[in-house]
Formats: C-alpha cells, structure tokens, sequence
C-alpha cells in the first residue's frame, strides 16, 4: 500500500486522468494516425502542461517529485476540478496554496471606451491581461475581423495570430509580428507566473503552432510601445501603419494600441475607404468586461 505522498500513486493518479480526456476538448488537432491508448498521449499532457516531455514521463514513472508551480499547471492542463485537485497534492505530500478568492475582473473605464469610439478612422484595441482584447472601435472590425462575432473566451490578440486564417494571412511579415507579440507576452508572464488562463493560453498554442512552441521556449522577452506593422487586406491592399500602444495609467495593465497611416500616403488613403466602408459603427461597448 502505498503514502499518501508516494511518488508511484501521484504517477498512476496523473496516467488515469489522461486517459479519461477527449483531445478534441482539450483543442489538440486531429491527427491521422490511430491512438493506441485512450485519452492524451504523454506528450499532449506535456505540451498542454508547458513542461518537457521527458519530466512528465518521470512524474509517471514515480521518478520525480513534483514541485507546487508543477502541480497548478498539470491541475490545469488536465482539467481537474476542485476534489481531484486536493487530492492531487495530497499524492504529492504538498500544501494546495492556490488563492480561493475569484480572480478581479478586466473592466475598461468609460473614458477608454468613449476615445475607442472617437478614433473613426484610426484602428485601436484595447489590451488587457495576456493580450486579451477587452475592447475595440469600428475601424478595428474593418481591419481585422468582427471581434464581436469570437467568443469572449477565445478574443485575444495572439491566439487570433496563431489561429485565426485571416487574421494570419494578413500580416505580410507575420514571423516578424507573432514574434514580438510571444516575447511581450512572455515579459507579461513573468509578473503573474500563477495565472490559470496564461497557462491555457500557452498550453493551447503549444500544442497548435510549431512556431509558438519555439518562440516561447527562447524566453525573449520585449516591452517596445511602438514599431510599424505591414498588412495585406483582402479590400483595399497594402497598408503600412504605425502601431502605438500606451498604458493605462490606472494601475490596471490595460493597453491601448492604436494604428495610424502617414497623412496624405497610400495607406492614409486605403484605411479612410476601409474605415468609411463600415455599414454601422461597432459600439466599443460591445466586448463585456471579462475576468483574467
């Protein structure tokens, strides 16, 4: 019979759980090979978790003790809910320090909704945590996308990048954007390491983009608040826009990113036809205050 902090028990615990997940819930990608095994495979527990496949494997095996962060994150990855996540640490002989109380939620001040809306011709987001995007104006959904259309949980800046077809097919130097947007989110990360969204964010990329999974793993990190952006729209073209993003000053870690055209240029010209094209203009009121 096995401690309650034995090593072995945690392992057959965590090949159990994984056994009982359906892949396509958890986001991961059909493939066309058959699954042996029922459930996520070692190394999709692992992607999803953020960690090697190697030390997931010896977490199995009873090799390695698990380490608190370790614990959150598997707790997540595997979608346990409140009694399987106490035992899970009861397994591991360690203290469930996770905080109890509901995370704040993300809410934008009116005045950042009414200079949403009084920016017609100039596209602009505003960012909260993990580059979830919180709120937006009209000339955002002609550039962009209907942002109102995605599901609230899914309405952020990098999965749209990764993920979303056109999104991606837009930005002519898409390498170069994704990057920059990985590595401000991992400057991001290091302030909030025990953010369960972050951890489904990044879990959920890894397992979809090989790109993610390489640029995530470099650990660079970038704080710039401007840089130029070069799109390709299906309606009017080439754009070559200036990207500006301020922080709020209210101590919440919103930011508003606004994109302008030189006045009197190709693209100056190509945005004001994009942005006079919107049938009825989309109220920034329209994204609903969402918790991190």
């Amino acid at each position: 019979m096995t401690s309650p902090s034995d090593p072995r028990a945690l392992g057959a615990f965590l090949k159990a759980r994984r056994a009982q997940l359906d892949p396509r819930e958890c986001g991961l990608p059909e493939t066309d090979s058959a699954r042996r095994v029922a459930g996520l495979r070692r190394e999709e527990a692992a992607r999803l978790a953020a960690i090697s496949v190697d030390y997931y494997t010896r977490l199995e095996q009873g090799r390695v003790r698990a380490s608190a962060p370790v614990l959150a994150t598997l707790a997540r990855a595997l979608r346990l809910d409140e009694d399987q996540q106490r035992y899970l640490y009861e397994l591991a002989g360690r203290t469930d320090e996770r905080p109890r109380h509901r995370r704040p939620v993300q809410r934008v001040r009116p005045a950042m909704r009414r200079l949403l809306a009084q920016l017609p011709h100039a596209p602009a987001l505003v960012l909260g945590k993990r580059l979830d995007i919180l709120a937006w104006n009209a000339a955002a959904t002609a550039l962009y996308t209907d942002f109102a259309a995605v599901p609230a949980a899914r309405r952020n800046y990098l999965r749209l990048m990764f993920l979303d077809p056109a999104i991606r097919a837009m930005h002519r130097e898409w390498a170069h954007d994704a990057r920059d947007a990985v590595a401000a989110l991992r400057m991001e990360a290091a302030a909030d390491t025990d953010d369960p969204g972050l951890a489904t964010l990044v879990g959920e990329l890894t397992i979809q983009d090989a790109d993610f999974r390489t640029w995530w793993a470099e650990h660079r990190v970038n704080s710039a608040t401007y840089g130029t952006k070069e799109y390709h729209h299906p309606l009017v073209g080439d754009l070559t826009l200036d990207c500006d993003t301020w922080a709020a000053s209210d101590g919440s870690g919103q930011r508003l990113m606004v994109l302008t055209a030189e006045p009197g240029s190709p693209s100056h010209d190509a945005l004001r036809i994009l942005t006079s094209w919107t049938a009825e203009p989309v109220k920034p009121d329209t994204a609903r205050d969402t918790a991190v």
